[in-house]
């Protein structure tokens, strides 16, 4: 003790105070009973689309009209009729199937079918293992 003199107690009272209440302890039913009963002013305030998923699913977005405008065609490419034609016509000479032609290039008949009817969509490695089964060239200038 660092203390010089004789030692002696401090009897004034100490005040522990609480912590003022923050925004959301300001809002809760008790606090906000406990205000009416007293009379106190009591400001209620309703946000604009509060809990509810209204500005997601209704209304127009800056990305809706950038959509409207778009114009661009996103359509998959598809084989020409120049290359149906010449899958046919080689499967022909070579008298095969279309089964039997997936046979030879290890696909399934219906790779061959979607070919010859341009739905699929041109794979190079396809088309070379028809090159080679067919011995006719399909790809690039004839």
């Amino acid at each position: 003790m660092a203390g010089v003199g004789p030692m002696t107690q401090d009897w004034e009272p100490v005040v522990i105070r609480k912590k003022t209440p923050n925004a959301a302890a300001k809002r809760d039913e008790k606090t906000v009973n406990a205000a009416r009963r007293s009379g106190a002013d009591i400001e209620s305030v309703r946000k604009y689309n509060a809990g509810t998923n209204k500005a997601a699913s209704s209304g127009t977005s800056l990305n809706t009209k950038r959509l409207d405008d778009d114009t661009e065609n996103l359509a998959h490419e598809r084989v020409p009729t120049e290359l149906k034609k010449a899958i046919m016509h080689a499967r022909g000479e070579k008298k095969l199937t279309q089964s039997q032609l997936a046979q030879l290039i290890n696909e399934k008949p219906q790779v061959i079918q979607e070919y010859e009817s341009g739905k699929a969509i041109p794979n190079q490695q396809i088309l070379i293992k028809l090159e080679r089964a067919l011995g006719a060239k399909l790809r690039g200038k004839k």
